[in-house]
C-alpha cells in the first residue's frame, strides 16, 4: 500500500521520531505492541499509524500483523504525544517503596502487591514509576520510553518485590540487553496449592488475550525451576527460578505443573484468606552492572509473612 502524501496539519505527520527496542517481555503482534506502548493513541490512531508507514524497523516499513521479535529496534515517525511524557512524580507512591539498592546507575526498590509498575495514562498515579520520578527523576529520562519510569523489567500488579530502575541511558540499554541475554538472576516465591508435579517446566509460552497459553508452535522458549521451600498443609512455599522472563511466566508453569498460585484465579489458583490477589514474590535480583553483579533480596511484606505465619499455626 502506497503512504498517504504528508499533510503538515495532519497529526500522523512525522515529528521527532520515536524508538525504542522490544524487550523479552514485548514479542508479538506489532499493533498489539504499540498499543501497549501507547495505551493512550486509540484503535483509529494506531491503525492510521500503520496505514501511513509510519512504524519502521530499519528501513522496512513495519505491518499490524507483524511479529516483533526481542531486540527488534522500532521507529515511529508519527508524533505519540503519549510516549514522551514521563510519569508525572508521586509523593506518595514513592513512599511505599523500600530503596533496596542505590548507586549512580541502578536503583533497586521493593514493590508492594497490588501497585502497577508503570501507569497506562499519562495521568495516572500510584505506580512504582510514579514513585521513582519524585525521587528519582532523572529515571524518567533514562528508557526508551519515558512512562517506564526507568524500569528495566516489570513486575505483575500483584507481585511483590525485587524491581529495578537505570538512572541513566547507558545503564538502562545494558541491563535490558542483559535481561534479554538471559543473564539477569531472578528467584521468586510463590504459595501454592498442592507441591510441583516436576522440578522444572520448559513449556513454550505465547500471549493468547489476557493470559499465556502453551504454544508448541508460535510459542516462545520459557525455563522455571522449582524447589519446595516449605509444606504448609495443602499449601506449598515454592521457590522458582526464571531464566527466561516471559509474560505471566511463573504463573503459568506452576499451573502446568499442578501447583497454582494462591490466589491465581486465572491460571486455576484457589483463594486464599489474607492474599491480595495472589501470592508471588520477587525475592532475589541479581543484576551484571559495570561495577560487578549487584544482588539483592527482598523481604517478604508484612502482610504476606502474616499468611505463612497463619497456616503454620494451623498445621
Amino acid at each position: 500500500m502506497t503512504a498517504a502524501p504528508t499533510d503538515p496539519d495532519d497529526p500522523l505527520a512525522p515529528d521527532a521520531p520515536t524508538s525504542f527496542t522490544i524487550g523479552p517481555d514485548e514479542v508479538g503482534r506489532a499493533d498489539l505492541v504499540l498499543a501497549r506502548r501507547f495505551p493512550g493513541a486509540g484503535r483509529r490512531r494506531l491503525s492510521a499509524i500503520f496505514v501511513s508507514g509510519a512504524v519502521k524497523q530499519g528501513r522496512r516499513t513495519v505491518k499490524k500483523g507483524d511479529r516483533l521479535a526481542a531486540g527488534d529496534v522500532i521507529t515511529v515517525t508519527a508524533p505519540m504525544e503519549e510516549a514522551t511524557r514521563g510519569p508525572t512524580p508521586d509523593p506518595e507512591a514513592a513512599a511505599r517503596l523500600v530503596v533496596l539498592h542505590e548507586d549512580e546507575d541502578v536503583v533497586i526498590v521493593a514493590k508492594p502487591a497490588g501497585m502497577p509498575s508503570q501507569p497506562l495514562r499519562p495521568e495516572e498515579l500510584g505506580t512504582v514509576a510514579n514513585g521513582l520520578a519524585a525521587r528519582f527523576p532523572e529515571c524518567a529520562t533514562a528508557s526508551d520510553d519515558p512512562r517506564d519510569g526507568g524500569l528495566v523489567h516489570r513486575l505483575d500488579i500483584f507481585t511483590s518485590g525485587a524491581i529495578a530502575a537505570a538512572r541513566n541511558r547507558g545503564t538502562w540499554q545494558a541491563l535490558r540487553k542483559s535481561f534479554g541475554a538471559g543473564q539477569v538472576d531472578k528467584r521468586y516465591l510463590a504459595l501454592t496449592h498442592g507441591a510441583p508435579a516436576a522440578r522444572e517446566c520448559l513449556a513454550p509460552l505465547a500471549q493468547r488475550g489476557r493470559k499465556v497459553v502453551v504454544d508448541e508452535v508460535d510459542g516462545l522458549d520459557a525455563s522455571t525451576a522449582f524447589e519446595v521451600v516449605e509444606r504448609l498443609g495443602d499449601w506449598c512455599l515454592v521457590e522458582c527460578h526464571a531464566t527466561t522472563g516471559r509474560m505471566h511466566q511463573v504463573r503459568a508453569h506452576l499451573a502446568l505443573v499442578g501447583a497454582p498460585i494462591a490466589g491465581d484465579e486465572l491460571y486455576g489458583g484457589p483463594p486464599l484468606a489474607g492474599v491480595t490477589g495472589f501470592f508471588l514474590h520477587a525475592s532475589m535480583l541479581a543484576l551484571p552492572t559495570a561495577r560487578g553483579v549487584i544482588t539483592v533480596t527482598a523481604p517478604l511484606p508484612p502482610e504476606r509473612e502474616a499468611v505463612l505465619a497463619s497456616l503454620r499455626k494451623a498445621k
